[in-house]
């Protein structure tokens, strides 16, 4: 089935996201049965120096013109979320603020032009409400009283200056333990604390975690207890691949067995968070280049029957559409675009009406069907509800488009 004959009325394209196996094989009539990416993280800057070396300084000079078309860019392939990675890194901020020194930026204002940007794109972010001190000791990060002030003076500020923005969906909590059988109580009490901030500045918004230590997930009761204990939306595990901390031919047996367990309890959505890297030399401590895009499809294969949505670590740095006017990271970045754009991992609405489709409507998975658990029995599958919201939101739109 071809995109443009998908569902065509008054000559308009109506593109449907994720919302089931059904519609997302009509879309992707030849991928190997993988959920589209609809989201990634996102940085001004790499917090790791030898990992960004492909786009740090790049990115340090660009323009509010070059962010505005990178993140048009990101929404153009069919992205429609985006994880802000870091606010702070080293002790300076990525926009004014009254707590800390600002970097020094090709752009006044990333963060609010980023958002603009946003806005206009129809993207949403999961704004980060990290890094204050040293990164690479989270433990004292989420323990230290000081640390844990500052941070939730910071949300304050920056729910004072950006949230009014549309694009202001979430917040995402960047500190992390390597799950080891079980989260940590520190963890737990870190995730929560900043939930409950969250909840009190911004009602309404989501929040999200990325833990590493997939592979070490022990699936008993303790666990499920845990995962009722989080205070937290959605979780998008990392697959850890890219730090070669588990094989391909691994991954699915370790989100099959998350997917078990997220089913017995209520709370925490489950989302896989895909790492499309690889690095130059030794892992932690050399540059990350794009990965092999016959391997990154196989990641999508093993975690799509499992999780609601897929994201990647990440787009920035990693992939670039050829020609992009606001190009940053390894050569290479170009390739692996054009690869996941070709499995429709990627999909390239900009293309579309190119093409042929002159007017593109995008209905993405939470405005068609919510976002409160409700509408699917797993994530996929509908209930009746699902189905109901479905038709209702479809018919709104197709009423939209005759007017027109």
């Amino acid at each position: 089935m071809k995109r443009r004959d998908f569902l065509r009325f008054c000559g308009a394209t109506l593109i449907i996201g994720s919302v089931s196996h059904e519609i997302q094989a009509a879309i992707r009539h030849n991928s190997k049965k993988i959920k589209p990416i609809e989201g990634s993280w996102f940085e001004f800057q790499h917090h790791n120096l030898a990992e960004g070396k492909y786009w740090n300084e790049t990115l340090k000079t660009f323009s509010a013109a070059q962010w505005d078309a990178k993140v048009k860019e990101i929404a153009d392939s069919g992205i429609r979320y985006l994880v802000l990675l870091n606010v702070a890194i080293y002790d300076k901020m990525f926009y004014p603020s009254v707590l800390l020194p600002q970097h020094d930026m090709g752009c006044e204002d990333p963060f609010e032009t980023v958002l603009n940007a946003a806005d206009k794109y129809g993207i949403k972010f999961f704004i980060s409400n990290d890094f204050f001190g040293d990164w690479t000791n989270p433990y004292f990060l989420m323990t230290d009283s000081g640390i844990n002030k500052l941070r939730l003076t910071a949300m304050n500020e920056i729910a004072e200056k950006y949230a009014h923005h549309k694009s202001f969906y979430g917040w995402y909590f960047p500190n992390e333990t390597g799950i080891s059988g079980h989260y940590e109580d520190f963890f737990i009490n870190y995730v929560n604390a900043s939930s409950a901030e969250a909840v009190k500045l911004t009602p309404g918004t989501k929040t999200l975690i990325a833990p590493y230590g997939t592979r070490n997930v022990k699936a008993d009761d303790k666990y499920a207890r845990q995962l009722e204990l989080l205070n937290v939306d959605y979780i998008a595990y990392q697959d850890e691949i890219g730090v070669e901390k588990t094989r391909v031919d691994e991954s699915a047996g370790y989100f099959e067995q998350l997917h078990r367990l997220h089913k017995k309890v209520s709370g925490s959505r489950l989302w896989a968070d895909v790492e499309v890297f690889r690095f130059e030399g030794k892992v932690y401590q050399s540059a990350l280049l794009p990965a092999p895009a016959e391997r990154v499809i196989r990641q999508l294969e093993a975690v799509s029957p499992f999780v609601e949505k897929i994201f990647i670590y990440q787009y920035t740095g990693l992939l670039n559409k050829p020609g992009s006017l606001a190009f940053a990271g390894h050569p290479d970045s170009r390739v692996l675009y054009e690869e996941l754009a070709k499995y429709k991992a990627i999909k390239e609405y900009e293309k579309i009406k190119y093409e042929e489709d002159k007017n593109v409507y995008y209905l993405a998975n939470d405005d068609l069907i919510g976002h409160d658990g409700e509408a699917t029995v797993d994530g996929i599958h509908f209930t009746d509800l699902g189905f109901l919201r479905f038709a209702d939101k479809l018919d709104n739109t197709i009423q939209h488009i005759n007017i027109q």
